[in-house]
């Protein structure tokens, strides 16, 4: 009976629940296709007699991503109390309403109550149930499973762009737009939170042995707590800060960046803003595939050396595009890489955490650790906003994520190791 348990496979095999997990993930990603649906919101309101600024209709996005940010952390002692599935229909049903709540805003102000904050709450608390999920079956391909599960989450704006397009290029209203993703996303996520299950105590892959520890003072699992202690915690929390904002603000400035861009190569403006349109679905590719790629070369360079690599191919996409300010292919190979490494620190955050702290208090753990993509995308919001105006141009804030860079470098070098038992 305990070999059976030991080897035991959910139905459909555990590559199942990496793809009941991917789903769910497009379905809370879709919050951050808010970008496309922000132009035909501001129409409406226009329509209804006001003039937002651009401040105003950007708020709503900054508090998703910050109550995103808080509720991520707090959910984490509910999926391991009550189980993935609970906590995953709970977030999913709270973020179809913040959709559907937000349809019927009358104004920006009152977005940021609807599709900020119960968006946002929804998306964070029900995050990190199919991530916990996959981990827990993949102990033999961790960074990998967990990558998958999460490439959802960086495809889905680009899937929500292109349907939001079609459906507005049909004479659908915005407002019933957001209500028709607000209904399929409870229904999605409700029926698929039903099979994220976790494997029975001492279940691991048929073949499958567990590496021996390599030192007499590396301890296995540690509880929230105690990994707060460890200076391991504070390099990853920094490096995760520093992938975040450099990825976050490259997603928020793509659009105007690649404005300044294409007039500087001599481009039209007509030819400049459908070249930013058309430049969004390879982006996002980039951004969803960096997750499984850098989660297999977690598992196999260790956290330290993926978290060094991501750096260096986002120093190197920041000076390319510093110095080649007029170059069409400058622009599209630094995006393309930019958006790639932030996909890649959402699987490379998740992977270490469990490969250092292990699975015992993971859900916890991952969502302290979480906090920093939070910090990193509130600042990212913020500066993506303001950067112009503070800076002069968008040009010399890439010599600012550069330095980020090398720092992240020199963090990862010499704080991203196991943790030792004290």
């Amino acid at each position: 009976m305990a070999e059976n348990i030991e080897t035991y496979e959910p139905p459909g095999g555990r590559w199942m629940i990496v793809i009941v997990g991917l789903i769910i993930q497009l379905c809370l990603g879709a919050i951050y296709a808010y970008g496309v649906l922000r132009t035909p919101l501001l129409n409406h309101f226009k329509a209804l007699g006001q003039d937002p600024t651009a401040m105003a209709m950007t708020w709503p996005f900054i508090v998703f991503l910050a109550m995103f940010a808080l509720t991520m952390p707090l959910a984490g002692p509910y999926i391991q109390k009550v189980g993935p599935t609970k906590v995953c229909m709970a977030g999913g049903v709270l973020c179809g309403v913040g959709w559907l709540a937000a349809s019927f805003a009358s104004s920006p102000t009152m977005l940021i109550p609807l599709y900020g904050v119960i968006g946002g709450v929804g998306v964070g608390i029900a995050y990190g149930a199919p991530i916990y999920t996959s981990a827990q079956w993949f102990p033999d391909k961790r960074g990998l499973a967990v990558g998958l599960t999460v490439l959802g989450f960086g495809f889905s704006s680009a899937i929500i762009t292109y349907a939001s397009r079609f459906m507005l290029g049909s004479g659908w209203d915005i407002m019933n737009i957001m209500r028709t993703f607000g209904v399929a996303f409870i229904i999605i996520t409700v029926i698929l939170s039903v099979f994220l299950k976790c494997p029975p105590s001492g279940c691991k892959p048929g073949g499958w042995t567990a590496p021996p520890s390599t030192t007499v003072t590396r301890k296995v699992d540690f509880m929230r707590n105690e990994m707060s202690k460890t200076k391991t915690f504070y390099g990853l929390w920094l490096c995760y800060t520093i992938g975040a904002l450099a990825g976050l603000t490259a997603i928020g400035i793509a659009g105007p960046v690649g404005l300044e861009v294409f007039a500087n190569a001599g481009m039209t403006a007509e030819e400049a803003t459908k070249w930013t349109f058309l430049l969004i679905l390879p982006f996002a590719i980039f951004n969803g595939a960096g997750r499984p790629i850098f989660g297999s070369l977690t598992d196999k360079l260790t956290p330290r050396n993926a978290a060094i690599l991501s750096y260096v191919l986002i120093l190197a996409a920041c000076l390319l595009i510093y110095t080649n300010y007029s170059s069409f292919y400058a622009y599209v190979a630094s995006f393309a890489i930019l958006w790639g490494c932030l996909g890649g620190w959402l699987a490379i955050a998740p992977t270490a955490t469990a490969s250092f702290f292990g699975m015992k208090d993971n859900a916890k753990n991952y969502g302290l650790v979480f906090t920093a993509y939070g910090a990193g995308a509130i600042i990212g919001g913020i500066v993506s906003a303001q950067a112009k105006d503070l800076l002069g141009a968008f040009q010399p804030f890439f010599l600012i994520v550069a330095a980020l860079a090398v720092l992240g470098i020199v963090v990862a070098f010499v704080m991203l190791k196991p943790p030792e038992a004290k």
